[in-house]
């Protein structure tokens, strides 16, 4: 029994010898405190709303020819037809490119989110970096999101596993 107690209070005390101090932040909350956040956040959303209007409106158009359409239609020559179909089918595709344009994968509104939140989201790095070296934290957790923010590369063992399985470098 004694050799037990003494194996189990060694290994307790060699697990703190190496424990890592770890801290949480929650990001919803330092965001609702940085003013620059809420300004870029309100410049997104007028952007974003101004762009939608934009493509409303050309859907709006791109409906009111369909159903002029309709209605004419049955007093149109078959070339008239196909110009007023190549008309809306004109309009619709301008609509698409233009949502395309503002709210793809590279477009207007990330580029805009991108200008505007980057510096903001570097300063929190840095903030938290700057933390967790000062008081020796390993990580740093998000409370609202559940990811890492921050991790001390010198506890990284990517390269011990890569030497354990055979691929050192």
């Amino acid at each position: 029994m004694k050799k037990i107690f003494l194996t189990l209070t060694v290994a307790l005390l060699s697990v703190g010898l190496y424990a890592q101090k770890y801290a949480f932040v929650d990001t919803e909350y330092l965001m609702k405190n940085i003013p620059a956040y809420e300004s870029a956040t309100q410049q997104i959303e007028q952007s974003s709303k101004k762009w939608q209007k934009e493509i409303e409106a050309l859907n709006s158009e791109a409906q009111t020819l369909y159903k002029n359409y309709q209605a004419e239609m049955v007093f149109l020559t078959d070339e008239q037809k196909k110009e007023k179909e190549k008309e809306i089918v004109a309009k619709e595709n301008e609509a698409s490119e233009l949502k395309r344009k503002y709210f793809g994968n590279d477009g207007e509104l990330f580029k805009k989110k991108e200008s505007l939140m980057k510096p903001i989201y570097d300063e929190l790095y840095n903030a938290l970096k700057g933390i967790a070296e000062a008081k020796g934290y390993s990580a740093i957790w998000d409370r609202a999101t559940g990811m890492i923010m921050f991790v001390n590369p010198n506890i990284d063992i990517s390269d011990d596993v890569l030497n354990r399985m055979g691929y050192a470098k």
